[in-house]
This record gives structure tokens, C-alpha cells and sequence, in this order.
């Protein structure tokens, strides 16, 4: 195992301390990363020295131009695509998501299904529902009492009317990793698409489209140390099969066809330089962007699983406490750790955490159905935490240490 560690000094807000005088404990990553100081540059001289609109005759414009491509080609080579052209840009993923959904929903019929699953992020879920006033039949994926999908249920639910699958690769809730290559070949035998809300697992672990064939793959620049975002992978030639919302001078072709208005140029130079800070993790320099992106994404799963597991082990000894979701080390897991405590509040185990110095989320992170299925809303959800390469051991173990001391009182 690589430890990954080292590139802490690359992120000026870890620097920050806390209340106490020690050093702030980043786990809130789920809920967004932390920036390094390239990617803040990138931002800053975009903005300094070629800040402009596209498509000019003159030098600004042309550099826009060019980053705007480059930009499309770090993603590709991040997602396994060897097409740049398959890459379109948006606000966030939400908002790419709804824009798909409408595109979607207009080749679709009465009595047509849709099938979204009970462990997504709700952005995943609530721009298919909006298809129901087309007629559209919304079918979900319940959740097993160990977080994880019902898979017989959603064998049972794939059929000859089914058009898209709308599942997450993993949930944001509690860290489970779904069966994606399963769920491929249950789609591709009814002829029906498969959208992957990859938010998530980008930030964690190798992505590669070319061999999971998804239709369509969304994620976000801001969970893998980059700047607000969307990104959808879309397969060769169906973004010009759907009607999608756009301006009439707006280009048909993909991917343009997909991006509504002026993208965020300044926010696509540090995209880039996301992209390039996790190639560094690689051991070979000389490899391509995407060789060295895939060893970079193996090194970043093997390290944050070590920590994981770590903090899992701790966690799961102390009393009153139970971790929701697979167990650590038995299968691909995101290294989020959500737990609850019996007679506590998710709440207020996160503010004592917070005025420790730990910084950790607390509620159903939009992931609103699988809190509910579980009977968590009661004591207001989960409290999750997050590992990304900036982590340490000895973090783990302040963290540890700090719950325990607060269910102990």
C-alpha cells in the first residue's frame, strides 16, 4: 500500500486549527473535498490571463477554446473513454441529471418504466419521478436491512418494458458498492439503458466506461478536489438521438448538445488540474494520462480501505455504537463510515465532534429513502464519515478516541 499521505502539504486549509489549538480532522469529505493549492491557481489564473467567451478571432477566446477540449480530455481519460467528445459539462450533477431526465423522458411512452433505487442520492431519483406526468411507470429497488440493494427485487423488476435503470455505483449514505456489472447485463438483455450516479465512487476508486458500457455516467469534480461541476459521460452517438433543452444556435452534436448557455470556464481549468493532481499519485510519470490515472485511482482505494478499515474496527467495538453498511474489507466499499449510537442523536454526536476539531456530516445526505428504510429518521439519521488521501492514522485514531469519550459522557 502506497501511503498517500505525503500530499497533505499540497492543501492550504489543512492547515487550519481548531478551537482547541490542534489541527482541523477533515472527514467531511463525502460532502465535498478538500482543494489543493494547483487547482486554486488554476482557478486564479484562468481568470488573470484568458478570461473570455468561445468561439473568438481572437487569442483569449482561442486559449478558451482549447482548455474548454483539454478539459473534455482529462474527463474522458479519468472515465476510461477514449472519446473527449463523450463528455459534457454542467452546473452540478443534479441539474445535468434533471436536463437528461426531460431529454429522456420525451422518446418515452405511457406505460414505459423507469427503475431508480431506494439507496441513491436523491438525485438520482427525483428527476425520473418527474416523468410520471408523461405516463412514465416509476419502479423502485428496495434496500436490504444490511444497506444494500435487494437484487432479487430488481431481477424481478427488469423486463421488457423497462427503458433506463437509474442506479448509484456507490451510495452516499453508507458507503455500499452496487453490482454494477450484474445490473449491465440485466439491462442490456431488455434492450434497456443503464445512468450511473458515479458522485460518489469517482473520488475513490478506477472508473472505466469502456468496460462497465454504461449509457450514461454522471459525477462531480468537487468530491475529487476540484471546483463545483457536473460531468456526464454519455456513449458515442446517443446524445443525438434525444431532444434535448437548447438554444437554437447551440450546436446538435455532442457534447455541446447537452450544455445549456456559457459554461463555467474558470471552474474547467481547475477541473484539469484535479484530474492532473490525482494522476500524481502514479508511480510511472512517462505512462499516458489514463494509465496513470488508473494506477493513481488504485493507489487511492487500496489507502483509503486501510484507513477505513481502521476506523471501521474501532468504531465497531464501542459500545452502544453500530456502522450501517458492508463490513470493511469483504467486498469494493467507498471508505465511508456511517454509524449510529442508541440513545443519541446523529446531531449531537456531530457538534461535540465539531468542537473537537472532527469535522463530520450528520442527516440523510439526501440519500433520503435508505435513512427511512432503515428506521433512522428518528434519531435524526446518520453520522458519516469520510476518508480521502489527505487522512491519516492518527487521525483515525483521534476520531476513535473522540467518540468514544462522547458515548461514554
Amino acid at each position: 500500500m502506497k501511503d498517500l499521505s505525503y500530499c497533505r502539504h499540497q492543501f492550504p486549509s489543512l492547515s487550519r486549527l481548531g478551537p482547541d489549538g490542534q489541527p482541523l480532522v477533515y472527514l467531511d469529505g463525502p460532502g465535498g473535498s478538500q482543494v489543493p493549492a494547483s487547482v486554486i491557481q488554476a482557478i486564479g489564473d484562468y481568470y488573470t490571463h484568458r478570461n473570455s467567451n468561445t468561439h473568438g478571432q481572437f487569442v483569449t477566446s482561442q486559449e478558451s477554446d482549447a482548455m474548454i477540449w483539454q478539459a473534455r480530455t482529462h474527463m474522458a481519460a479519468m472515465l476510461g473513454s477514449p472519446d473527449p467528445s463523450t463528455i459534457s459539462f454542467g452546473q452540478n450533477m443534479t441539474t445535468l441529471n434533471f436536463l437528461l431526465s426531460q431529454a429522456i423522458g420525451r422518446t418515452l411512452k405511457p406505460g414505459d418504466e423507469v427503475i431508480v433505487t431506494d439507496l441513491d442520492h436523491d438525485a438520482n431519483v427525483a428527476p425520473w419521478l418527474t416523468l410520471e406526468d408523461r405516463g412514465v411507470v416509476i419502479r423502485r429497488v428496495p434496500v436490504t436491512s444490511t444497506a444494500e440493494l435487494d437484487m432479487d427485487a430488481l431481477r424481478q423488476l427488469v423486463n421488457d418494458k423497462t427503458r433506463l435503470v437509474a442506479v448509484g455505483w456507490a451510495s452516499n449514505a453508507v458507503g455500499t458498492v452496487n453490482p454494477l456489472a450484474e445490473i449491465r447485463q440485466l439491462t442490456a438483455a431488455q434492450g434497456a439503458w443503464m445512468l450511473v450516479d458515479a458522485v460518489h465512487w469517482a473520488p475513490h476508486g478506477v472508473i472505466d466506461v469502456e468496460q462497465l458500457k454504461p449509457d450514461f455516467l454522471l459525477c462531480s469534480a468537487y468530491k475529487f478536489f476540484g471546483p463545483h461541476i457536473g460531468i456526464l459521460y454519455a456513449r458515442p452517438g446517443l446524445l443525438e438521438s434525444l431532444p434535448t433543452l437548447r438554444v437554437r444556435p447551440q450546436s446538435e452534436a455532442a457534447p455541446e448538445r447537452m450544455e445549456t448557455g456559457t459554461l463555467n470556464h474558470a471552474a474547467l481549468a481547475g477541473t484539469i488540474r484535479a484530474v492532473e493532481f490525482l494522476a500524481s499519485f502514479a508511480d510511472e510519470p512517462s505512462e499516458t494520462l489514463r494509465n496513470r490515472l488508473r494506477q493513481a485511482m488504485t493507489h487511492v482505494y487500496h489507502y483509503e480501505h486501510e484507513l477505513a478499515a481502521k476506523l471501521y474496527r474501532g468504531l465497531s467495538g464501542l459500545p452502544d455504537l453500530k456502522v450501517w453498511g458492508p463490513p470493511v474489507g469483504a467486498q469494493d466499499r467507498a471508505p465511508t463510515i456511517s454509524f449510529t449510537v442508541a440513545g443519541q442523536s446523529s446531531e449531537t454526536i456531530a457538534r461535540r465532534l465539531g468542537e473537537a476539531g472532527i469535522l463530520a456530516w450528520d442527516g440523510d445526505f439526501y440519500a433520503m429513502t435508505v435513512v427511512d428504510q432503515l428506521g433512522l429518521r428518528g434519531q435524526g439519521g446518520l453520522l458519516r464519515l469520510g476518508l480521502a488521501p489527505y487522512n491519516t492514522a492518527l487521525e483515525v485514531e483521534r476520531t476513535i478516541r473522540t467518540v468514544e469519550e462522547i458515548i461514554r459522557g
